[in-house]
């Protein structure tokens, strides 16, 4: 799961608004992970909020959050995105092993 606060520039008093993307990745049936949830404001704290429940690795990546809030719901991950995702998932299978 990837997320990242957006703050508003220097001096601009606006509230904070929170994105989020979830993934998902099941090797006997996806070719690639795939977009579980995307949102933004309420919707990406309720993500937020369901994965830190469920123990499940939150990422913040601002950048990565961005492309992967273009991918259409369902979709996997489009082939420009495969390194940095992997990368991730390693990370979190690293995590979860220690555990």
């Amino acid at each position: 799961m990837a997320a990242e606060n957006s703050s508003p520039p220097s001096g601009k008093q606006k509230t904070e608004r929170q994105k989020a993307v979830a993934l998902g990745y099941d090797p006997g049936l996806d070719s690639a992970p795939r977009v579980l949830a995307g949102g933004a404001g309420k919707t990406a704290e309720r993500i937020i909020q369901l994965a830190e429940e469920h123990g499940i690795v939150i990422q913040e990546d601002p950048l990565l959050v961005e492309a992967l809030s273009q991918v259409e719901l369902g979709s996997v991950i489009p082939p420009e995105l495969y390194r940095i995702v992997a990368e991730i998932f390693a990370y979190v299978y690293r995590i979860q092993d220690r555990i």
